[in-house]
């Protein structure tokens, strides 16, 4: 065993990067975040004062005033922190569904929401996109698919899930829209805001929300694994249902411990502690979506004048989450000795990094946070690589 390989651990990613991963731009920490983990970098340094045995109820420091605010800036009613979105939509449909019962999710859904279905033995219908080079969700399609599981099954499905805004093309679906449609059939609405709420405005009760899940390290600024799980006063009791069990020998209980949440919300040092530092600039921020948008769209019209280069998804962007094909980088790569990795490292050597190393057909990015003057200068340097290697490049509109 080489114990050494462990010593001096560094990310390899030097702070003044301009960094384009789309996982990574709404989680970046905030300065008074940095501080938080430092302070609370220790595992349970949260529970120095915990007198009710769960870290939403702890007063010092103010998880439980932070619970409440979270829930009154997304209009929710009830609010726990849980171990990522992933956690957050296993919780809900735990507690909501039964085993063998049918959820009906968007087919552009993050893969976490069909293994959350998967752990909870459902079944899943998915509402189709419209295909290349939108991939777009009709709301309408919910309603089609809650009526073709009643036919096939005899009952609605158990709950439907849309994803806010998808992982893969920054697509901002309506989910105000669907979360009508689930209303007027009277199915469960789980919303996945893991690349929404945390960056941009979202009101749970305006878009008809039962429950919605959050993601802290996509959106949030804060560090992982964290997690949210919003819900309404008619959910909150189903869902977060505390525990009844008993030991047959000991008599032993735990009450006040919650069953989907394993008790205590597994957060208890640095993920929470970072997520409270950074709420109040996450509050100041997301007013602000629009501004964010205009740079993605002037990122996205800039690469769009090398020749082959195109946006996918809606366009012009809703998101700050973009996604290219960019064919003409594809075959420079099979003419070049680092193959798909020339574009890694040519960006590299611009110091911007986030790009996947090996991805030159295709590959997304995320200007979220990124002043202009960064945005402007991530474009020079495509711009700059395409001419580099003879790929044409349109004049400035």
């Amino acid at each position: 065993m080489n114990l050494d390989i462990y010593n001096n651990l560094k990310r390899g990613v030097e702070s003044t990067y301009i960094n384009l991963n789309p996982i990574q731009r709404g989680g970046v920490l905030t300065a008074e975040a940095r501080k938080a983990v430092l302070e609370f970098a220790d595992g349970y340094s949260v529970c120095d004062y915990c007198f009710e045995s769960r870290v939403d109820l702890v007063q010092k420091p103010p998880v439980r005033n932070l619970s409440a605010d979270i829930a009154e800036f997304l209009n929710m009613d009830d609010v726990r922190f849980t171990a990522g979105c992933r956690h957050a939509k296993w919780a809900a449909m735990h507690m909501v569904t039964e085993p063998g019962d049918t959820i009906v999710l968007d087919s552009l859904a993050h893969y976490t929401s069909y293994l959350a279905a998967e752990a909870n033995q459902l079944k899943v219908v998915e509402v189709p996109h419209n295909g290349y080079p939108e991939f777009t969700i009709d709301p309408q399609m919910y309603a089609e698919k809650f009526e073709e599981v009643e036919r096939k099954t005899g009952s609605l499905p158990a709950l439907a899930l849309l994803t806010h805004v998808d992982y893969r093309y920054g697509n901002v679906a309506d989910a105000a829209a669907v979360g009508k449609i689930c209303k007027e059939y009277g199915v469960p609405f789980l919303l996945n805001t893991a690349y929404s709420s945390g960056i941009m405005p979202i009101d749970g009760k305006k878009l008809g929300v039962d429950f919605l899940c959050a993601s802290g390290h996509k959106s949030w600024a804060a560090s992982a694994p964290m997690g949210i799980l919003a819900t309404t006063f008619e959910w909150s009791q189903q869902v977060f249902e505390k525990s009844t069990i008993r030991g047959d020998w000991s008599g032993r209980g735990f009450t006040k411990k919650e069953v989907a949440l394993f008790g205590c919300s597994p957060v208890f040092g640095a993920p929470v502690m970072s997520l409270m530092a950074s709420f109040p600039a996450v509050v100041k921020r997301v007013k602000h979506w629009n501004e964010e948008v205009e740079n993605a769209r002037y990122l996205a019209s800039q690469l769009e004048r090398i020749e082959g280069f195109h946006q996918m998804g809606v366009k012009p962007t809703e998101h700050t989450l973009v996604a290219f094909e960019t064919f003409p980088f594809y075959e420079v790569s099979a003419t070049t000795k680092r193959r798909g990795y020339f574009l890694y490292h040519e960006l590299k050597k611009r110091k911007i990094t986030g790009v996947h190393p090996g991805m030159s057909k295709n590959f997304k990015l995320n200007t979220y946070g990124l002043s202009r003057e960064q945005v402007e200068y991530v474009a020079d340097a495509f711009i700059d690589i395409a001419r580099e290697h003879g790929i044409k490049v349109g004049a400035s509109t």
